[in-house]
């Protein structure tokens, strides 16, 4: 039996190829490497659907945000190494699940737009090229962390439209208060920022939060696509819920842009469960 997992920061897609070929699926919560031990990864998998599959599963394939450098893999591993003893486990980055999902073996650019950001330039086969990728503070253009970081700054200094803080304070009770305790005082800020998004893309056809979407998309193509070598030459993909749920907005800009984009899917997970289905 074969586990495969793609994970961000906000939600996990489980995958479980049985023996007889059977596929069964679940979704829980996310893992970061950056933001948690494997000790607090490993309590947090407990909770999970995978104690029914510690004896039966034999090989591991973990695609995960924060998993670019060996060190942080190996924190994955040793979580998943509390729990599955006996398995074979393989960890990698989320941008490999990414690439592998929408470029399968051609040539092309993959992004993650989700809770967070990133992207690479993909030969068919393997990364050639990455973008730094440094958190939820110092970088994530075009993410949920970043759009929703920037609405709740513009809530807190007054920038946005009366009608929209209004709503924010009727219906969500927000309050710099409770902002400012969530984002400093509360574990996970970065999953806090992109919750917002939500409510942004429900309220999209008013122009503010259009906006919002459509400048941080833009910058995430200055700072992202644009740095690839003939980028305008190469279909660019995208996986994530903010890529997925704003595509309208997301095409607009690439176009714009002058940049061909090709699939938008909301998760890899469906790709990487044929990817290795063929391998087997």
């Amino acid at each position: 039996m074969i586990l495969i997992a793609d994970s961000g920061s906000s939600k996990t897609d489980w995958r479980v190829i049985h023996r007889d070929g059977k596929i069964s699926q679940y979704r829980g919560v996310g893992f970061n490497p950056y933001y948690q031990t494997s000790e607090e990864m490993a309590t947090n998998m407990r909770h999970e659907f995978l104690m029914n599959l510690e004896s039966e599963i034999e090989e591991i394939f973990y695609y995960g945000a924060g998993c670019s450098v060996d060190s942080r893999k190996a924190e994955v591993e040793t979580a998943l190494r509390t729990i599955f003893k006996k398995a074979e486990i393989h960890v990698d980055h989320d941008l490999a699940a990414a690439a592998k999902a929408t470029c399968g073996h051609k040539e092309g650019i993959a992004c993650i737009l989700g809770t967070g950001s990133n992207s690479c330039d993909y030969d068919g086969e393997n990364i050639v090229d990455t973008r730094p990728a440094p958190g939820y503070i110092l970088g994530d253009q075009g993410g949920g962390g970043y759009v929703g970081r920037k609405f709740l700054m513009d809530f807190i200094n007054n920038e946005m439209p009366v009608e929209i803080k209004e709503e924010l304070e009727d219906k969500l009770k927000l309050t710099p208060t409770s902002i400012q305790e969530h984002v400093y005082r509360q574990p996970f800020p970065n999953r806090y920022m992109a919750s917002f998004c939500r409510f942004i893309t429900e309220h999209k056809s008013n122009p503010y939060c259009y906006m919002l979407y459509y400048s941080s998309f833009i910058e995430f193509f200055k700072v992202h696509v644009m740095k690839y070598k003939n980028y305008r030459d190469k279909p660019v993909n995208f996986v994530g819920s903010i890529a997925y749920y704003n595509s309208d907005i997301l095409r607009k800009a690439a176009l714009d842009s002058q940049i061909t984009t090709n699939l938008i899917i909301e998760s890899p997970i469906s790709g990487l469960t044929l990817y290795h289905q063929e391998k087997l």
